[in-house]
């Protein structure tokens, strides 16, 4: 049955490492939302089809909206990212380490935001949680090669969909689009919805999956997700979007590559195609690699700034095996000064 919310703040507050974890998710989800969600509203800002402010508010009211919608419907995403790895069943330990992976993204997200590089809080969430799930071992015997599997397959579909389908949006959009403001509002407040789909759900599953371990328990009862959660999860990461965000999309949708209102729309749709079949195949994949793979794409390498692509792909590259490793080594700081 789903947890109440009078029944889970009982719980928090009556286990300390819970009421840790549940903090740094917060603040994980914070920093999603100015740092990936923009990548939502990129096209429709830079296009100057929207100001930056009511574009962040259209996009914190569509990722909760997206996050309630495919909780509902098909919650396959944080299934996979729930059985990412195994934390064992020692509850001091299992969170102590879930609190290292979180730390770990923080960390790695805020470095990334300092510089104005997107960067992926999905593939840094997953690697993580990895690196300090293998610290509990000293190896990668308790990693899940299934759900990796599903996190490799998202992030070769996405990229290829996203740079094909902006070159093949680009090519078939007329020059002349009527109504291409409303286009642009419409394209972005799916982005949005499709980005709280995609990571709110990773967010639903550590918050179920920190709530099982402090009760040294790993059950599908959890995956009854309570309203409740689904309104913390979407309102954190749309404030996040409302209190930063600019720096990204400057990044991406100006200095990258120049976009016009044409060339915007291309990405839009094209990302958020290449997003909603991967939500729906239950694949994690990160709005920000779709997104950015969609706007070079429509660009068709006219006016692509090469040296803030290299910049891009660089922190893409090194996120997964940099923000394990900074798992890895938070959790054993952890577990040797709190076990």
């Amino acid at each position: 049955m789903s947890v109440s919310f009078s029944s889970f703040l009982s719980q928090v507050f009556s286990q300390p490492p819970l009421l840790v974890t549940c903090l740094l998710l917060l603040a994980v989800m914070l920093v999603n939302g100015w740092t990936d969600a923009p990548n939502a509203i990129a096209p429709a800002v830079a296009a100057g089809a929207l100001p930056f402010r009511r574009a962040a508010v259209l996009a914190a009211a569509c990722n909760l909206l997206g996050v309630a919608w495919i909780a509902a419907v098909r919650p396959a995403v944080a299934e996979t990212v729930y059985a990412i790895a195994d934390f064992g069943a020692r509850t001091d330990a299992a969170l102590a380490a879930l609190c290292a992976a979180l730390c770990a993204v923080v960390l790695w997200a805020t470095a990334a935001w300092r510089f104005g590089i997107p960067t992926s809080e999905s593939h840094a969430l997953i690697a993580g949680v990895t690196g300090a799930a293998a610290a509990l071992q000293g190896g990668l015997s308790n990693v899940h090669p299934g759900p990796w599997a599903k996190v490799a397959l998202g992030l070769i579909l996405s990229l290829a969909l996203g740079l094909w389908g902006g070159k093949l949006s680009a090519a078939l959009l007329p020059r002349r689009i009527p109504c291409r403001r409303g286009l642009h509002i419409a394209g972005s407040a799916m982005a949005a919805a499709l980005h709280g789909a995609q990571d709110g759900q990773k967010f639903l599953a550590l918050f179920l999956l920190g709530a099982a371990l402090s009760q040294g328990r790993r059950d599908t009862e959890t995956f009854l997700v309570p309203l409740w959660l689904l309104i913390l999860c979407g309102g954190c990461m749309g404030l996040g979007t409302l209190l930063g965000g600019r720096r990204i999309i400057d990044r991406v949708g100006r200095d990258m590559v120049p976009l016009t209102p044409r060339l915007g729309l291309a990405a839009d749709l094209a990302g958020n195609g290449a997003l909603l079949l991967c939500t729906l195949l239950g694949l994690p994949v990160s709005t920000t690699h779709v997104k950015t793979a969609a706007i070079l794409g429509s660009g068709g390498g006219s006016g692509i700034q090469w040296r803030v692509v290299r910049s891009i792909v660089l922190t893409w590259l090194f996120t997964f095996p940099g923000c394990a490793f900074l798992g890895f080594l938070t959790a054993r700081l952890f577990l040797t000064l709190f076990s």
